[in-house]
C-alpha cells in the first residue's frame, strides 16, 4: 500500500479526474488532501497560477475543495484542514470540521507566523487532544527577483521556533516539511542561504538532533525539498532512513514520481520493512484508515 501524505486539490491544473488517474499511474492508494489557508498578503502571488480562481477569501487552497474531492471519491482521500490559528474562531472551525466531515490532519500550516505563537500553541494542543497530526511548512527568508508586494516569503520563523512549539506540545505529533525544515538535515550553514543545498551531508544537523530528542516529530519527504535532502547524499539517506524508519512519511506535494524513484533506487540497502513503513505504515499509525 502507498499513501501520499501531502497533496492538494485543484493543484497545478489537476482536477479530480486527472488527480485519480495520476494516483493510479503511480500506485498511490490514498492521499492526505490538505488545505492551505493564509491571508492574501502572506503568500507569493505566483501561487495563483497553480490554483483556479479562489473559492474562498481565506487562502489559495480552501477546505471546501478538499471536501469536494472527499465527497466524490471517499475511499481515496483523507481530509486535512488548517484554519489560520490567529483567527479567533479557528479552533471552533476545526472542531466542527472534525465532527461533521471527519477531518484527520491539521495541515498544511503555511503562514508568516512564528510557529510557537501562543495562538498556534493552543491550536496544536487541541490537535493533540483530538489525535490530529500537525503538518507545517517551514521556509527561511530568501531575496526574490521582485520587490513587490514583498521581497521574500518566509514561513514559520525558522527551526528554533518549530523546536519550541514541539517542546511545548509533547502530546501532539508534528510533521516537518519544506526547505526550511529539510535543509537542517545537514550541519552546514546553508539552511538560510540556499533553499535546496547540494553536496554531502555534514554531521551535526539540527534535524537529526531534534528527531533523537523529540519522539513526537515526524518527517514529510514531499516536494523537491524532501527529495533533495535525501538524494544529495544517498549514502547518508540510507543511514537516515534506517535510523528514523518509524518517523518518515512518503509524500509528493505534486504529481511527479521522483520520491518513489529515489526510494526504490536505494531499497536494497534499507533494512527489511523500512520501505513499507515509509510508504504507508507510519501514516497508518498516525492516521488509521476507517
Amino acid at each position: 500500500m502507498i499513501i501520499d501524505d501531502h497533496n492538494h486539490p485543484d493543484w497545478c491544473g489537476y482536477d479530480l479526474d486527472k488527480y485519480l488517474a495520476n494516483m493510479d499511474e503511480n500506485n498511490i492508494d490514498v492521499t492526505w488532501l490538505l488545505s492551505w489557508e493564509a491571508p492574501t498578503n502572506e503568500y507569493d502571488p505566483s501561487y495563483d497560477s497553480r490554483t483556479p480562481i479562489h473559492y474562498s477569501p481565506w487562502g489559495p487552497i480552501p477546505f471546501e475543495r478538499c471536501l469536494s474531492y472527499k465527497e466524490r471519491a471517499p475511499e481515496r482521500f483523507v481530509l486535512g484542514y488548517a484554519p489560520d490559528p490567529r483567527r479567533p474562531d479557528a479552533i471552533d472551525r476545526l472542531n466542527s470540521a472534525v465532527d461533521m466531515y471527519g477531518v484527520r490532519i491539521y495541515g498544511e500550516l503555511k503562514i508568516r507566523m512564528m510557529l510557537d505563537d501562543w495562538d498556534a500553541i493552543r491550536m496544536y494542543r487541541f490537535c493533540g487532544e483530538k489525535g490530529l497530526p500537525v503538518l507545517v511548512h517551514l521556509d527561511y527568508e530568501f531575496d526574490r527577483p521582485s520587490k513587490y508586494p514583498r521581497p521574500n516569503y518566509w514561513y514559520g520563523g525558522g527551526i528554533d521556533a518549530f523546536e519550541r512549539a514541539i517542546a511545548k506540545c509533547p502530546e501532539t505529533n508534528f510533521l516537518g516539511h519544506a526547505p526550511g525544515f529539510w535543509s537542517h538535515i545537514s550541519g552546514d550553514d546553508l539552511y538560510d542561504k540556499n533553499a535546496y543545498p547540494k553536496g554531502k551531508v555534514v554531521p551535526g544537523g539540527k534535524l537529526i538532533e531534534m528527531l533523537r530528542k523529540y519522539p513526537n516529530l515526524y518527517c514529510d519527504i514531499s516536494a523537491g525539498s524532501g527529495c533533495n535532502a535525501l538524494s544529495r547524499d544517498p549514502e547518508f539517506a540510507v543511514e537516515f532512513l534506517n535510523e528514523f524508519q518509524d518517523r518518515v512519511l512518503y509524500g509528493r506535494d505534486y504529481f511527479d514520481n521522483i520520491h518513489q524513484e529515489f526510494l526504490n533506487s536505494i531499497a536494497d540497502k534499507l533494512q527489511p520493512g523500512v520501505l513499507d513503513k515509509i510508504y504507508s505504515g507510519n501514516a497508518l499509525r498516525l492516521v488509521p484508515l476507517k
